[in-house]
């Protein structure tokens, strides 16, 4: 593209060329006029000599008659005058010459200056002359003698002194034309540089608009057409950055909720371009690509179930549901999607827009409450499957034998006991949610080790009977802000499987200490272990790593979520680090103030 010239260079150069074309014009003007003054004054010099030169010359006449006297007074006058002088006789006779031998001259009759001379009248005339090769202007005055023309004096000046002087006039009229002239183009060039000086402030405002400098405000100008356009991009500038104030406001807002919501949000174009994602839905989709608008969706997530979605939300412009499932090294996440037509302004369809909701937890959950009415119906069936087939042995006659009765009656009653046990770990743990969700527990300023004592003391006759010794490693001022008897029923339950599945004489070690401001509190065994597969569902309800022997220990697996709802009371949280056939550590830390 063709470099374009400012609106200076653009007008100051015609102007420059009309300067020079007017000073050109005056020039030749004023030229012409003088050498048409300088002519016309020289033609009155020629007349009024030629009619000075009638007194010699007549006088000489009535003298005599012989004209053999003439052509040296012709002479003699010419040199006074400095002016070439002819006499002509009235037939065209040369009679005397100045310059020349009359003699030699041809006859001048026919001359334009001599022919008006003989009417009477002065003649004059430019012409080159035949004898002196040289261009010359003739002044012809007739000579009376009684009443008639008797001679023809002619007076002659060389144009060519008339060129020269003009010449020299020319050039002093130059020499001062052109400084004036440069004067005039100097001013002229400060008169447009003022005049177009609104219009390069107009433009250097207009670039500062567009750089987004919309604060930036153009002075208003004396002239009423540039002030007015000035006024107009200033109301222009004003308006723009309200509009866009608003825009980006608007944008901020939008941006801001899209960014809170949990929610992932992707909005698609017809061509299956990203028009806009969130975050939520960046995290969920694994997009590891730092810009994702203009990118199809089959470019940022490689899932063939996504994909399939997208391209069905594409063509249906109803709503679609799906459940899509993605896998993320060792786990699963599952995520709903839901798809609505994308509108413009106008009602016209641009896109499709994805809903996706993380329901990873819910499905977990769902998981959880059929697996724990599976447990709990399962729990419960077993004993009250074995209390009703040996009612129904008793009933058909075992009743009689006083061994069955007393064995069959002693079964029933563990049976009892254990439905008991179930039942009241339920009720426990009921009544921790309701109490966390309700309002929060009361908790008060307790030492920490008669509370570990005293948990010791509940497990310490079955830790007798498989000779194992509790330790405890807790300092005597060591407090914290707790509920005194669901922390003790939290390190029981602790205790009580530390006693159960360790081996006789292997010991059981309590350590408490505080770390900043959390208290941690270890509850360490050297027993049989737990494999690394059954550690992130261990909390889980009614959940046993070996259901065979939990059962055979009277266990009702609720022990362990137990403790993981009493620590969430207490904002805490309970940790196991364990390895099989060497023993588990159970670690339960919770703020020691609030």
């Amino acid at each position: 593209m063709a470099k374009r010239r400012s609106f200076l260079w653009q007008f100051y150069p015609a102007l420059l060329v009309l300067l020079f074309a007017f000073a050109a014009f005056i020039y030749f003007v004023i030229s012409s006029s003088l050498y048409q003054q300088y002519l016309e004054q020289k033609k009155e010099d020629l007349r009024t000599q030629a009619s000075f030169l009638q007194f010699d010359i007549d006088s000489l006449l009535d003298a005599q008659t012989d004209f053999a006297d003439l052509d040296p007074l012709c002479k003699t006058l010419s040199r006074q005058t400095r002016t070439r002088i002819t006499l002509i006789s009235t037939d065209g006779r040369v009679l005397g010459d100045s310059d020349q031998d009359p003699s030699a001259m041809e006859n001048h009759l026919s001359r334009p200056e001599v022919q008006q001379a003989l009417q009477g009248q002065t003649g004059l005339d430019i012409r080159a002359s035949s004898t002196l090769k040289e261009r010359y202007l003739y002044a012809a005055v007739p000579l009376f003698k009684d009443g008639r023309v008797a001679l023809i004096i002619r007076t002659a000046f060389p144009i060519r002194q008339i060129e020269e002087t003009l010449t020299r006039v020319q050039h002093k009229l130059l020499l001062s034309t052109l400084p004036a002239a440069g004067l005039m183009a100097l001013l002229l060039w400060l008169l447009c540089w003022h005049l177009t000086k609104p219009l390069r402030q107009i433009a250097a405002g207009a670039k500062q608009f567009a750089s987004g400098n919309l604060t930036y405000r153009l002075p208003l100008f004396k002239t009423r057409e540039v002030a007015f356009l000035a006024k107009a991009l200033n109301h222009m500038a004003s308006e723009l950055a309200e509009r866009i104030e608003t825009i980006t406001l608007q944008r901020n807002e939008q941006q801001a909720v899209l960014a809170s919501m949990n929610e992932g949000v992707l909005a698609l174009d017809l061509q299956n371009r990203c028009i806009s994602m969130n975050n939520a839905a960046r995290c969920l989709l694994q997009v590891s690509v730092p810009n994702p608008a203009g990118r199809t969706a089959n470019e940022m997530v490689r899932n063939t179930q996504f994909q399939e979605f997208i391209r069905r939300a594409l063509a249906d412009p109803e709503p679609l549901e799906e459940r899509l499932t993605l896998r993320e090294a060792d786990q699963e996440r599952y995520v709903h999607l839901r798809s609505s037509a994308l509108i413009d302004h106008s009602g016209r369809r641009i896109g499709t827009l994805i809903v996706l909701r993380d329901i990873t937890d819910l499905h977990k959950l769902q998981r959880v409450k059929t697996d724990f009415v599976a447990n709990v119906s399962h729990e419960l069936k077993t004993p009250v499957t074995s209390i009703k087939g040996f009612l129904e042995t008793l009933l058909e006659g075992a009743k009689d034998n006083p061994e069955d009765l007393k064995r069959f009656l002693e079964i029933m009653r563990r049976q009892t006991d254990r439905l008991d046990s179930i039942i009241e770990d339920l009720l426990t743990l009921s009544s921790l949610e309701q109490q966390t969700e309700q309002a929060p527990i009361p908790r008060q300023r307790t030492a920490l080790r008669p509370l570990l004592e005293e948990a010791a003391d509940c497990c310490r006759h079955s830790a007798q009977n498989k000779q194992i010794p509790l330790t405890i490693d807790c300092p005597e001022d060591l407090t914290a802000l707790l509920n005194p008897s669901l922390f003790i029923q939290a390190i029981v339950n602790l205790l009580d499987n530390a006693v159960k599945y360790s081996q006789p004489e292997r010991p059981v070690r309590i350590r408490a200490c505080r770390e900043g401001q959390m208290v941690r509190i270890e509850v360490q065994d050297e027993g049989c272990g737990i494999a690394r597969e059954h550690l992130p569902r261990i909390f889980e309800r009614f959940y046993r790593a070996d259901k065979a022997r939990s059962r055979s220990l009277g266990g009702t697996g609720l022990g362990l979520a137990i403790v993981k709802h009493i620590m969430a009371a207490h904002n805490g949280s309970v940790q196991v680090n364990s390895t099989l056939g060497i023993g588990s550590t159970f670690t339960l830390l919770f703020p020691a103030d609030e």
